[in-house]
């Protein structure tokens, strides 16, 4: 732009217009000095702005400039444009920002587990592959009844089961979640119950929640009662406290869930602290694809019901309060009134 700037002004300086010096002669102006081989009268701009504007002058019509300003820049005539990078030198960084967004889905929403039993037939088969939301327990979200949930492994219910041993590949892509992992020691059942509800069952069922009876022929499997017929997994009343939840496998009669674990530290409930998250959805195999939705029947209202001893104390509560205002309204200037007309101190 300077060369430019003073091709512009050595156009319209003529020799009148030249300042003096001190002794009386005429000072020489920028053109003079920049383009000594230009005629100081001349007006003509085409001199130093055409050797400017031209990219194949590298002399500039005598002015001594090395060339113009575009090359002088490192424009696009001294570097060309760039190159695009090589896909396999792009390869590495791509598939590192891969795995990263792997683990930060593993971790935070959704994560892949492996069915390795038969205790949650025909709901599961041994094979499938679930995915478990792992992102709504985040917001507080606690499990509710007839959800299929996988927890952790709340007091050694897994103890001799065989662990698989993956090799070097499968087990990283397990901690990253590509893969289900298979170190973790992780169970799956259906919640039936939450805390402050009672589940019971009595020999082959039918199970009782709240003393209100389940119709569970949509989830059980086919030939199954829906309790054991042992006394252990067949006859138990339980009622659920805060933080626990009671689960049930639904494959009843090859299942040791919380009715084969009342011994344990935890009296057979799972914390709701070991909750891994809620499976929704088989993705794998392809054939069997398919929602794991809250069945039908736990949409009646199973809240607990309020102890008779809460009900009387319900129906006294408004005659206490009548009783009391009346006798308030008989209190005047700290003075009780006697009925009759006197005052006592």
């Amino acid at each position: 732009m300077g060369d430019l700037a003073v091709g512009a002004r050595s156009g319209q300086d003529g020799p009148e217009d030249q300042p003096e010096r001190s002794d009386g002669t005429a000072s020489p102006t920028m053109k003079d000095t920049a383009y000594p081989g230009n005629d100081p009268g001349d007006g003509d701009q085409n001199g130093p702005t055409e050797a400017a504007d031209d990219p194949g002058d590298g002399v500039g019509g005598g002015s001594g400039d090395s060339g113009s300003p575009t090359t002088r820049s490192g424009g696009s005539r001294a570097g060309g444009p760039k190159k695009p990078r090589s896909f396999w030198k792009e390869l590495p960084l791509l598939v590192g920002i891969a795995l990263v967004l792997a683990l930060l889905i593993k971790t935070f929403l959704v994560q892949a587990f492996s069915i390795p039993s038969a205790s949650m037939e025909n709901t599961l088969q041994i094979g499938d592959r679930v995915l478990v939301d792992k992102l709504t327990p985040w917001f507080g979200s606690e499990p509710e009844r007839g959800e299929v949930v996988v927890f952790h492994d709340p007091a050694d219910w897994l103890e001799g089961e065989p662990t698989p041993t993956p090799n070097p590949v499968q087990r990283v892509l397990g901690w990253i979640g590509l893969m289900p992992s298979s170190t973790e020691k992780d169970l799956i059942k259906r919640v039936v119950g939450v805390a402050g509800d009672t589940v019971e069952c009595n020999g082959t069922g039918p199970l009782k929640v709240n003393g209100k009876p389940l119709d569970e022929t949509s989830y059980v499997y086919a030939g199954n009662t829906p309790c054991s017929v042992d006394d252990e997994g067949g006859k138990f009343k339980v009622t659920v406290p805060a933080g626990k939840i009671w689960v049930m496998g639904d494959h009843r009669q090859n299942s040791l869930d919380s009715r084969y674990h009342r011994s344990d530290k935890n009296g057979g409930f799972v914390p709701v602290g070991n909750v891994v998250g809620r499976a929704i959805v088989i993705a794998w195999p392809p054939g069997r694809w398919d929602t794991l939705p809250v069945p039908d029947t736990f949409d009646q209202k199973l809240s607990a019901a309020v102890a008779p001893d809460a009900l009387a104390l319900a129906g006294v509560a408004p005659l206490v309060l009548w009783r009391r205002r009346r006798r308030s309204e008989r209190v005047t200037g700290g003075k009780t009134r006697v009925p009759g007309g006197g005052t006592a101190g």
